[in-house]
């Protein structure tokens, strides 16, 4: 039913590359080729090599390089008359604006996709912007919005045999489920996707779907070792392919295992990496994920009751500006998890808790 997963992101004289090349090789071949392009005057070819070089530098984390290259990219193809290509151009930039939780910018950027690709003809590019705004919509805790289009796209994406959409459409709907308490459901969803991927050789979207299992077999069913195993798997691919944000999820998420499991030493370890790997690579929502961890695990530690209350308030004013619905929500069930209320201020800082109390 499904073929072998294949990157449409990487044109031109870059289709060879595989879905699963390794960023760094992307980006030195994307570079090679674009620089070449330029040379030669070839507006086209330097807007589709850009755009591998984009998004090689996205998903490594580099933020201020993945900004200048897609916007290249985009004046690039507009010289060149190419309507798909800018349309591919402003996917990778408002993918890049999600990854930094600039989400207003992000629906804006990824609308413009979608029409430049139905414009241009590119149903392909069309359906990753609908699905970019699906995925923006869907972590801002919007499901009722957004699942729909998820259940749209994953149709589409079924009836083309296309492997690696199919995969991500069924990882975003098993997130929403998973999020809502329906675990069977997001299980099911999650290894679907896992043996789809697996059998596509799509190694990225089968990494997320082992995280998906591992988040389900820890909080469903208790099982830290067979979590920690499924999430020891994912990382092999993650590091084999450079793929920075997905290992730092991974990471994240082994601390959300063993925090459950009630080991809060090695969570909290965990935790301090994973918020080092996301404010390396500029990504808010990893960041306050991981800090509202580390809060929690310290909290268990036994740091200060006016501390934590501090922390988790100061999150939440973070989270509610991002306008992330469904992580503003987890800091009030850490609230009363922890037994502790609201600080004065949405924004104060643990430093401003102490003098309070000191006070």
């Amino acid at each position: 039913m499904y073929g072998k997963a294949f990157a449409p992101e990487y044109q031109g004289a870059l289709t060879t590359l595989s879905v699963n090349s390794s960023l760094d090789d992307v980006l030195a071949a994307g570079t090679e080729r674009l620089r070449a392009a330029e040379q030669a005057g070839e507006h086209g070819e330097a807007a589709r090599s850009g755009l591998a070089v984009a998004e090689a530098h996205r998903r490594l984390g580099q933020v201020r390089e993945a900004d200048l290259a897609w916007k290249a990219s985009y004046r690039a193809a507009r010289d060149a008359g190419d309507v798909a290509a800018m349309a591919w151009a402003l996917w990778s930039g408002g993918t890049l604006a999600r990854q930094r939780g600039a989400l207003p910018l992000a629906f804006r950027l990824l609308r413009l996709a979608a029409d430049l690709g139905e414009r241009g003809g590119d149903i392909v590019v069309r359906g990753y912007s609908l699905a970019g705004l699906a995925e923006t919509g869907r972590i801002q805790g919007d499901y009722e919005a957004v699942g729909r289009l998820h259940e749209q796209l994953l149709a589409e994406a079924r009836r083309r045999g296309e492997a690696r959409h199919t995969v991500w459409a069924l990882e975003g709907i098993a997130q929403m489920h998973r999020n809502s308490g329906d675990h069977d459901t997001a299980y099911a969803l999650f290894e679907e996707a896992a043996h789809i991927a697996a059998r596509a050789e799509d190694r990225r979207g089968h990494a997320w779907a082992l995280r998906g299992l591992a988040d389900i077999v820890s909080v469903r069913d208790g099982d830290t070792e067979r979590a920690l195993a499924l999430l020891t798997e994912a990382e092999e691919s993650c590091r084999a392919m450079n793929l920075s944000g997905a290992l730092a999820y991974n990471h994240k998420m082994r601390a959300n295992v063993c925090y459950r499991a009630g080991r809060y030493g090695q969570a909290r370890r965990l935790y301090e990496q994973a918020l080092g790997e996301f404010r390396a690579m500029a990504e808010p929502r990893g960041e306050a994920l991981s800090r509202l961890g580390l809060t929690k695990s310290l909290a268990r530690l036994g740091r200060d009751r006016a501390e934590t209350a501090a922390e988790l308030a100061e999150l939440a004013g973070i989270l509610e500006r991002i306008g992330l619905r469904h992580a503003r929500e987890m800091v009030t069930r850490a609230q009363s998890e922890l037994g502790v209320g609201p600080a004065d201020s949405p924004a104060e800082s643990p430093a401003g808790a102490r003098a309070r109390t000191a006070r």
